[in-house]
């Protein structure tokens, strides 16, 4: 059996030019230190490996000069494909100036390939992507005038229009352990992530490549776990010891034992948000957020919707994720992002955004850089800096509901919150609301056309998106239309009645937001549409354990019927929807009875399979239409009106 725990720079003696290197990390977490610092020191030493190709997901590095910021010099590279340059800026320049072929991928397509490439798939085929910025009827994810050649098509497949992302064989990967035996077998029991490692090295073997692990310890042969064994050690050429200071947990600072779950901290210590602009943005997303809910937080300014939730004592109610892989807990901030204290669990990347493109998030809190009248945002370049898309399209485009957070100018905005009103004391030197972004990270558009609910939260207004483009629903306490809202944005919205925002938001004292999400009325819920004359009755998240809770219901329903005057179609949301046993009898009954005396047509959804199967055999069992959808599209299409 050949040796395989060698020096970084055996290891790396392997490269040849023009080869295609792929670095595993994302953002600061699990970034193969060691390795890259071997290859850039055999680069300025020699002048070799040359014309490489850099294939990476999270970009990773620190924001400055550390990870592949190392391999940013001219000649090393002549092509870049990255899902998120704003922690990689020196690549990011080199792209900016042309001085390499660049492309800017979705993250989750990046992750997505390496699976394909494994199998030996012609490409990804995806809708992820279409109508912005690296669908080829825009820019095809290119970046500068030195790329030409088309790695994305618009092709048409099952009657659909999908993109089709094209994969390529990968020469060298660079991945990162916790520890490996002497035949290459890793585990990653000290990592905060475990990220694409595998889907890499299986892409990279399988594309006739090599696959260097960078570990901190090695263990006698034989005496890993399997079951923790993350990447097999057929699949590993050779292992890489790291010195220490080249192997940190997080590139921003020392190890954290909760990020790898070895062990639970209380949450109850973190100090709560200081009432400013952040937290009242903060505050009103938190708004949205619904019991039993699974939701993406991004990076910057999201990150205080997971504070706020923390410190209203709801963090227990709902699921929160980040797309490197974390399932539950708090996800982390800053130069921590992508890991998360306390998580449920930790899957694989490219298993996250196969949740992600699924339809599996109930709701996306994203951050809002630029943002046309269509409601499209570009979050992803701005003149001179690249920030990329990372997961942005991914995340935004099959999210149930999106809101995007953020201040309403930038740039030296300075606001004081007085006596429960929002006082303007500088205004922000750019404007964020304007007529032509420079690149489009989310359509409006396409979002509009499939029913996506989609708000803008900053902390003077709040917008939603119609078919129209974005309508103005709610203005902050203080806050005069015409001059703080009007007269800072390049166009005008849709202007219909809007409504004050919540006052809880603007207090310094807790919003008692626990009561509100635990306590929607049933009228609430229940809502008719004349211009359709369907009725929306939203049971997300609702759960019946008594016969008063059915009567309850039963009650809500007949009111409004009653107030309409004629039998009308009914939607009704199912999502996260709960029902005892001993009750499911009276709830079908329950349903019978209104359907015969005020319904026209019902149609229900809920993305769980095991709700459809209750519900559609106990209202089967009643005479009732049995089908159950699985999307809300679905469901609205079916209603018939009457």
């Amino acid at each position: 059996m050949r040796k395989k725990v060698v020096s970084a720079s055996e290891a790396i003696a392997i490269l040849r030019d023009g080869d295609t290197l792929c670095c595993s990390g994302f953002g600061s977490n699990g970034v193969p230190v060691e390795l890259i610092l071997a290859l850039e020191k055999r680069f300025l030493e020699t002048d070799f490996p040359k014309n490489l190709t850099l294939l990476f997901g999270g970009g990773p590095g620190d924001g400055a000069t550390g990870g592949v910021n190392h391999l940013a010099h001219e000649g090393m590279l002549k092509r870049v494909i990255g899902g998120h340059y704003g922690l990689v800026p020196q690549i990011g320049k080199l792209a900016l100036e042309s001085k390499v072929e660049a492309y800017n991928l979705p993250l989750g397509v990046i992750s997505h390939l390496y699976r394909d490439i494994a199998c030996g798939l012609p490409g990804t085929v995806t809708k992820v992507g279409l109508g912005t910025f690296v669908d080829p009827r825009l820019e095809g994810g290119k970046i500068g005038s030195k790329t030409t050649e088309d790695l994305v098509e618009v092709i048409q497949l099952g009657g659909r229009e999908l993109l089709f992302y094209k994969t390529f064989p990968i020469s060298v990967a660079f991945i990162r352990g916790t520890t490996a035996d002497a035949e290459g077998n890793i585990t990653m029991e000290r990592e905060t992530l475990t990220l694409d490692a595998l889907a890499i090295a299986t892409a990279t073997k399988n594309s006739g490549g090599f696959v260097i692990a960078q570990v901190e310890r090695i263990a006698e042969r034989g005496s890993l776990n399997p079951r923790r064994v993350k990447v097999p050690g057929i699949l590993v050429d050779c292992v890489v010891v790291a010195q220490p200071e080249n192997h940190p947990q997080n590139l921003g600072g020392s190890y954290n034992a909760a990020f790898s779950a070895e062990v639970r901290v209380p949450l109850d210590a973190i100090a709560p948000m200081p009432l400013d602009e952040r937290k009242v943005i903060a505050r009103r997303a938190a708004f949205e957020l619904l019991p039993n809910s699974v939701v993406n937080l991004g990076i910057g300014m999201p990150e205080g919707v997971a504070a706020v939730a923390n410190e209203e004592k709801i963090l227990k109610y709902m699921t929160l994720t980040a797309e490197p892989g974390v399932i539950g807990g708090m996800p982390a901030s800053g130069a921590n992002f992508g890991a998360a204290t306390n998580p449920d669990a930790v899957i694989d990347m490219n298993q996250q955004f196969d949740f992600y493109d699924g339809g599996g998030l109930d709701l996306a809190c994203l951050g809002l850089a630029e943002c046309d009248p269509s409601g499209s945002i570009n979050v992803s370049r701005f003149g001179p800096k690249l920030a990329g898309a990372g997961g942005f399209i991914n995340i935004t485009q099959n999210s149930r509901t999106v809101v995007f957070v953020g201040t309403f100018t930038a740039g030296g905005l300075k606001i004081a919150i007085e006596n429960g009103r929002v006082n303007i004391l500088k205004e922000g030197r750019a404007r964020k609301f304007v007529n032509r972004i420079e690149q489009v990270t989310f359509s409006g558009p396409f979002a509009a056309s499939s029913g996506q609910t989609v708000l803008y939260v900053t902390e003077r207004c709040v917008f939603k998106l119609t078919p129209q483009g974005l309508e103005l629903i709610e203005v902050a306490p203080g806050i005069d239309i015409d001059k703080d809202i009007l007269a800072q944005m390049d166009f005008k919205p849709i202007i219909n009645n809007p409504q004050p925002m919540d006052p809880r938001i603007f207090q310094a004292e807790s919003m008692q937001l626990k009561d509100t999400l635990l306590s929607i009325s049933l009228v609430d819920r229940m809502q008719y549409d004349s211009a359709k004359a369907i009725a929306y009755y939203n049971f997300q998240g609702l759960q019946i354990h008594s016969q008063k809770d059915v009567e309850d219901i039963g009650h809500a329903a007949e009111a409004l019927c009653k107030s309409i005057g004629k039998k009308i179609g009914v939607v009704v949301n199912y999502d996260n929807f709960q029902i005892d046993e001993n009750v499911v009898d009276d709830y079908s009954a329950m349903v019978k009875r209104l359907s015969d005396q005020y319904y026209t047509d019902v149609s229900r959804y809920t993305t769980s399979a095991f709700m459809r199967l209750k519900l559609g055999e106990a209202l089967e069992r009643r005479g009732l239409a049995a089908h159950i959808y699985e999307t809300p599209q679905e469901a609205t299409g079916s209603a018939r009106q009457p």
